[in-house]
Order: structure tokens, then sequence, then C-alpha cells
């Protein structure tokens, strides 16, 4: 952000709370916007601590193999499970076919029968360690904290 040539912000808060604009202009402008919530971010006033130990992954996967839906590559992912994992990569990359068309899908379809077909994939593992799957877009939703995720709670056993 702070290399923007300008920026908007959109607040004050998420959903019916928001829609207005907060600041807008050169950077070193919002900077000084006092109600800015991400001027009070950009300028250390606020901050979004980091836990003082990260998790260590559990050693169970989901390990996609071959998938080559869209922009895909005929690419090979391992994604350790229990950890916060974040698939990055420009506009067009296949970020949303990766993580919507091939996780999600291909999980739905392994653990509840899903009719909705997945992309294109080898082989997938590791889906065996989840009981449920859950995708989280950028539909609205009723809510503080919204993010877009995809959610794989391993599976617990009870």
């Amino acid at each position: 952000m702070r290399m923007a040539d300008w920026l908007i912000d959109l607040g004050p808060g998420a959903g019916a709370h928001g829609g207005e604009i907060i600041a807008q202009g050169p950077v070193a402008k919002v900077l000084k916007e006092k109600k800015s919530l991400t001027a009070k971010y950009l300028n250390g006033e606020l901050k979004i601590p980091l836990p003082a130990a990260r998790k260590s992954p559990s050693g169970k996967f989901i390990e996609i193999k071959g998938a080559s839906q869209f922009n895909l590559k005929n690419i090979d992912v391992k994604i350790p499970l229990g950890l916060c994992v974040c698939i990055t990569g420009v506009s067009g990359s296949g970020k949303s076919t990766l993580v919507h068309e091939i996780i999600y899908k291909g999980i739905a379809q392994k653990i509840y029968g899903s009719k909705e077909k997945p992309g294109k994939f080898k082989s997938m593992t590791g889906y065996e360690h989840l009981d449920k799957v859950i995708i989280v877009d950028q539909s609205p939703i009723e809510g503080p904290r919204v993010r877009t995720l995809l959610h794989t709670p391993e599976h617990s056993g009870r």
C-alpha cells in the first residue's frame, strides 16, 4: 500500500456499516486521516501481534497430483493440515481454480458424494483425515469478520 500512487480507503466498518470513503488520495494524505483504520495500521498505531510460537505441521497433508484445469499446468501440490496455509499468485495464475475447482470440489465429492464435478487432476490423497470441507468465498456474509478461505478441519475422531 505504501508504494501506491493513490489509496482509496473504504469503511468505516464491514457490510451494512461500510460503503463510505474514509480517505482517498496520495499515501501521505491518507496516513494523516484520523478516521482511517488502514492509516492506523500503516502508521503503527495499531498492530496485529504475531503468535509467540508457530504451529508445527501435524504430518498430515492433502496431496493433489496432476492438477490441470484451466491455467494449472499438471501441477502437484502438498498442503499441510492443521495450519493456516496461504495460496498466492498473480491474477489469473490458478489460485481460485486450485482452491475451488480442484481442492474444494474434489474433497466435497469424496466426503459428501457431491455431484459437482471437480476440475481435472490425476489423484488426491489425505482427504480421509477430514470430516468436512467448507468453502467461504466473497459472497455477502453477515458478520464483522469476513475472510475468503477454505476451511478443512482435521477429523477429531468424535
